[in-house]
C-alpha cells in the first residue's frame, strides 16, 4: 500500500489535502466519510452541477421516475441498513412526500422518487459537514468541469475548463457514470432535434401525443423513457429495441434464502454459479417462494467471484451471460413495471429483439433507424417521430467523449480495466498506470471501477467503497 506523499510540498501552496473529481453519489459519500473521521483535512469537490450529491441519476424532479430497489437496500451509511428506512419514516412522518401511501407497502418497501433520494444523500452530507467543522475539517464546492490532471511528487494538479488550477495531495476520480450518446449523430440537424432524453418530460409534451416514439435500449433507462413519455401525456404507439429483447424483471419483495455461495466456497467460476443458481432457483420456486430469493444472496459474493474468475470466464459471462443477468438482477420499480406491462398489453409498447445499425430518413425524408432483426441477415428502416436512445452506460473510457478521460488515458495516468470496463485499479483504489504501476497521488471509486468489482454502482457499493477508501486516505495523510 503507497503512502500518500507527505513532506514533499508545502501544504500552504495546496489547495486542498484531497481533491474529488466529481459531486455526484460517489464524490458525495466519500466527502461525508472523510468529514466525519477525526482529525483536520481540506476537501475540496469539483462538480459543475450547482448542488452535490445527486448527479444524473438523482437529479430527476419526476414522483414517477423511482428507485429500482426499495428504502431497505438503499442505505448510504455502510454501517446501518436501516438509515434511508429511518429517514424516510421522519420524513413522512414531517408531511413529505405524502404521495407514498399509493405504495400500500411498509416504509422499509418504499421505492421512494430518485429526487427524494438525492435529498436524503445531501442531508446526509450537510451533517457530515457539521461534523467535520467541529473537527476543523472543510469541504468546498468548485463549480466546474476537470478537463486535464497531471501527477507529480507534490500530489496530483487538476485543470478546470475554464483554465483553473487546483493541486492536492491526492485526487479521486469519482466521475460516476458516462451515459452511452444520448444523441446519435446524422448529417440532418433537424433528425438530431427529434431526439429526446429519456427524462425530458417537458420536452416530450411537445410532442403529438400520438407520435410514433423508437426507443433503443430495453433496460432501467428505458423504463424510465416510458415513464416519462406517460407523465407527458403520450398516448402513441413505443417501438423498443435492444439486441437481446429483454425487459428487467419486476422487483419483487421474497423472503430470506440460504447464503448457498456463503455454504460452498467451492462454487468459483461464472458457469460454476449459474448451475448452482438455477438448481436453487427451481428448489425455491418447487418450495413456493419466488425465485428471486436465491438470486438475492448472491449479491454480496459478486466481487468474489468476478475477481477470482479468469480473463476467458470474464468474456464468457459478458458475452453470453450478461444480458440475462442485467434483466433478472437489475429489476425494474413494481409501479413502472406494471406501467410497461400495461402498455404492452394495450398493444401500445412492443419490444423487438434487433441490432441498432444507425441513424437514417425513409423515403420520405422522416426520421428512421436502420436494424437488423435477430435470426435475419437483412437491416431495414424503422421510421417515427422521435427517438430516444437509452442504450444505458459507456463503461470503455477509450469511447468516452469527454476531456479528462481522455486526457487521462493519452498522458497514462489510467489503463483500461478488464475487459475494457472502467480503470485498472488496485484494491484499495489506487490507480494503474499505462505501464501497470499502482499511483500514490491518484485513485478511483464507484464506476470506474466496473472491471475491479463487476458491479459497482448500487448504492450500497459506493457506500462501503466510500468507506474504505476514506480511511485509507486519512491514514496516510500527512
Amino acid at each position: 500500500m503507497n503512502p500518500i506523499p507527505s513532506g514533499q510540498a508545502d501544504p500552504a501552496t495546496r489547495d486542498a489535502e484531497i481533491l474529488i473529481v466529481g459531486g455526484g453519489l460517489s464524490g458525495a459519500l466519500l466527502a461525508a466519510q472523510l468529514l466525519r473521521l477525526p482529525g483536520s483535512r481540506r476537501v475540496l469537490v469539483v462538480e459543475p452541477r450547482s448542488e452535490l450529491g445527486r448527479g444524473e441519476a438523482y437529479s430527476a424532479v419526476e414522483l414517477g421516475h423511482t428507485l429500482n430497489g426499495n428504502a431497505a437496500r438503499m442505505s448510504v451509511d455502510p454501517d446501518n441498513a436501516d438509515d434511508l428506512t429511518q429517514w424516510l419514516t421522519r420524513h413522512i412522518a414531517e408531511g413529505g412526500w405524502p404521495e407514498s401511501d399509493r405504495q400500500h407497502v411498509p416504509i422499509s418497501e418504499l421505492f421512494p422518487p430518485r429526487g427524494l433520494f438525492g435529498v436524503y444523500v445531501q442531508q446526509r452530507l450537510a451533517q457530515a459537514q457539521a461534523q467535520g467543522r467541529a473537527q476543523g475539517s472543510s469541504l468546498t464546492h468548485v463549480r466546474g468541469e476537470a478537463v486535464d490532471l497531471e501527477t507529480d511528487a507534490d500530489g496530483a494538479l487538476l485543470t478546470l475548463a475554464d483554465g483553473r488550477r487546483l493541486r492536492g495531495a491526492v485526487a479521486v476520480l469519482a466521475t460516476g457514470m458516462f451515459p452511452a450518446a444520448r444523441t446519435p449523430q446524422t448529417r440532418s440537424s433537424g433528425l438530431n432535434a427529434a431526439a429526446l432524453d429519456p427524462w425530458d418530460v417537458a420536452a416530450m409534451a411537445r410532442l403529438d401525443p400520438q407520435a410514433r416514439v423508437l426507443i433503443i435500449g430495453s433496460g432501467l433507462t428505458m423504463v424510465d423513457a416510458v415513464v416519462s413519455l406517460d407523465q407527458a401525456g403520450h398516448r402513441g404507439p413505443i417501438e423498443v429495441f435492444s439486441r437481446h429483447g429483454l425487459l428487467p424483471h419486476v422487483r419483487r419483495q421474497p423472503p430470506a434464502w440460504e447464503d448457498f455461495l456463503a455454504a460452498d466456497p467451492s462454487l468459483r467460476s461464472p458457469r460454476q454459479l449459474l448451475r448452482a443458481l438455477r438448481r436453487q432457483c427451481r428448489a425455491a420456486q418447487a418450495q413456493g417462494v419466488d425465485w428471486q430469493a436465491p438470486l438475492d444472496t448472491v449479491r454480496a459474493h459478486i466481487g468474489r467471484l468476478w475477481s477470482q474468475a479468469s480473463e476467458a470466464q470474464k468474456r464468457q459471462f459478458v458475452r453470453h451471460v450478461r444480458p440475462w443477468w442485467e434483466s433478472h438482477h437489475h429489476r425494474s420499480p413494481p409501479l413502472s413495471a406494471e406501467l410497461v406491462a400495461r402498455l404492452q398489453e394495450q398493444g401500445r409498447l412492443r419490444v423487438h429483439a434487433a441490432c441498432y445499425q444507425g441513424l437514417e430518413t425513409d423515403e420520405e425524408g422522416r426520421l428512421a433507424i436502420r436494424l437488423r432483426y435477430r435470426g435475419s441477415r437483412d437491416s431495414v428502416l424503422m421510421a417515427g417521430d422521435a427517438l430516444i436512445n437509452s442504450s444505458g452506460i459507456e463503461y470503455d473510457w477509450r469511447r468516452v467523449a469527454r476531456p479528462l478521460p481522455q486526457q487521462l488515458l493519452a498522458r497514462g495516468l489510467v489503463t483500461p480495466g478488464p475487459l475494457a470496463l472502467g480503470i485498472s485499479a488496485t484494491a484499495d483504489g489506487a490507480v494503474h498506470n499505462a505501464q501497470g504501476q499502482a499511483s500514490a497521488c491518484l485513485f478511483a471509486m464507484g464506476p470506474p471501477l466496473r472491471g475491479l468489482w463487476w458491479e459497482s454502482t448500487a448504492v450500497t457499493d459506493v457506500a462501503q467503497q466510500a468507506k474504505a477508501l476514506a480511511a485509507r486516505l486519512v491514514d496516510h495523510q500527512p
